[in-house]
């Protein structure tokens, strides 16, 4: 087994296999001693404790479950700094649907909404949308919560029943989600998500269409892997239609012409049809989003009985990783001019290729331990990772599973990679930080060294 070699009694509770030199005891403990980081990675939930946020309290309760580090990234609202790029991909998208859809008014058809609170409820995050009350989306270990009620939106289709209900029938939403999730190149704890939503009445489906005051919206029939149970197939196809027609568009605004596209089947729990939209870019196909024609059981819900719709979700981060050659996720937090100057244009259409910072060298460390007996989720040790690391943290790889043949206790080792996107790290700094992940692993995940 990999960890095998990689054990050493080194520490009382974790061992750690190091490949920079070690600091002496003294300085040993003066870091786990001060636990700078660890009192950090989850808010204490004494009797009466509240979070503070967005000048707003919530009790906290046996769900609290948000550290500082995503906190502190609350209210950033990247995509709404100016020629930040996240911020260009937004203004594109909005560009393409102003131009390319307008009211009789000669106004834009479609209403934006970037600056709504990230902090929902549990309802509007989940049961708006009809996701069912034990769906695995809704689990503690891959959402932040601020109580049971409460929560950071794990996607901006959080405020699609809200908006139809105050009566929107063309709008895009854009804002910071939140999810826990592994650590890597690909993924962060908070990202940006860009929604649309489009309903029509029997008549502005049917106004092109010959003979179209004969058809109809709905019926009642058997739901089936193509259409809903309400759906006429007349509307689903046109619905479908404008739907597929709209976003292979967008992305031809955004790629270029001839961009080679192709449609997936999947499932989301408020969407049927769904699909997601695969691009070939540079001879590689990409997942860049998602949609389908919305549930009917929603937007009737919503108080929009006559209408039939479609909806889709983006990622920025996605769309800018691909369109500008950004490789690594945590540059978007990044606050060096090195990088900040490259995406002031003139132009949000200005093609740009990324210019890499210098490419400071990797520090590797191991560590490994034995699992608690139960309540141990992966995403608990990457929250505690990227709370103690922050962005010192590239990536995070599991590399080695082992099962006690006779205990049946089974112990994880995972391989940590530090690297600054800006400097050098010193020996020092990271020695201190992957100490600092040891000790909050005891105390606060409940894992055992291996020894």
């Amino acid at each position: 087994m990999v960890c095998s070699a990689l054990w050493r009694a080194a520490h009382a509770h974790v061992c750690l296999v190091r490949k920079i030199s070690p600091v002496s005891r003294s300085h040993q403990h003066q870091v786990w001693g001060s636990r700078p980081a660890t009192s950090e990675f989850v808010a204490q939930r004494a009797p009466g404790s509240v979070t503070e946020l967005l000048g707003k309290s919530y009790p906290q309760d046996d769900h609290t479950n948000l550290t500082q580090k995503v906190l502190s990234r609350v209210g950033r609202n990247l995509h709404n700094q100016q020629h930040h790029p996240l911020w260009l991909i937004k203004e594109r998208v909005k560009e393409y649907f102003y131009k390319q859809y307008v009211g009789r008014s000669g106004t834009p058809l479609f209403s934006v909404y970037d600056d709504l609170c990230p902090v929902v409820t549990t309802w509007q995050n989940f049961d708006s949308l009809l996701i069912p009350a034990h769906h695995p989306s809704r689990k503690k270990g891959d959402n932040y919560y601020l109580n049971r009620t409460h929560m950071l939106r794990a996607h901006t289709s959080a405020h699609q029943w809200d908006l139809v209900h105050a009566g929107l029938d063309a709008f895009l939403v854009v804002g910071d989600v939140y999810r826990r999730d592994q650590i890597d190149s690909q993924h962060y704890p908070v990202f940006h998500q860009l929604e649309g939503v489009r309903l029509f009445s029997q008549h502005e489906l049917f106004a092109d269409i010959k003979d179209g005051d004969c058809l109809k919206l709905f019926e009642q029939s058997s739901r089936s892997a193509y259409k809903q149970e309400t759906h006429t197939m007349e509307a689903l196809k046109l619905v479908e239609f404008d739907l597929k027609q709209t976003l292979t568009r967008l992305v031809a605004h955004l790629f270029g012409d001839g961009l080679e596209i192709r449609w997936v089947d999947c499932y989301f729990p408020f969407t049927h049809p769904s699909f997601e939209m695969e691009i070939n870019f540079h001879g590689e196909w990409l997942e860049v989003l998602g949609c389908g024609v919305m549930e009917q059981q929603l937007v009737n819900s919503a108080g929009a009985q006559d209408r039939i719709g479609w909806a889709f979700g983006l990622g920025l981060e996605r769309l800018a990783m691909i369109l500008y050659d950004i490789p690594d996720i945590r540059l978007f937090w990044s606050e060096d001019e090195r990088f900040l100057k490259q995406f002031c244009i003139s132009d949000i259409n200005q093609k740009v290729k990324f210019q890499p910072l210098s490419k400071y060298p990797a520090v590797i460390n191991d560590i490994s331990f034995w699992l608690p007996s139960e309540n141990y989720t992966e995403n608990d040790f990457y929250d505690l990772v990227r709370t103690i690391g922050g962005d010192l943290v590239e990536k995070v790889d599991l590399i080695d599973k082992f099962e006690h043949p006779k205990t049946n206790r089974t112990s994880h080792c995972y391989r940590i990679t530090y690297r600054h996107m800006e400097r050098t790290l010193s020996q020092r700094e990271v020695t201190h930080v992957h100490q600092a992940v040891q000790e909050a692993a005891v105390q606060l995940l409940g894992v055992e060294g291996r020894f």
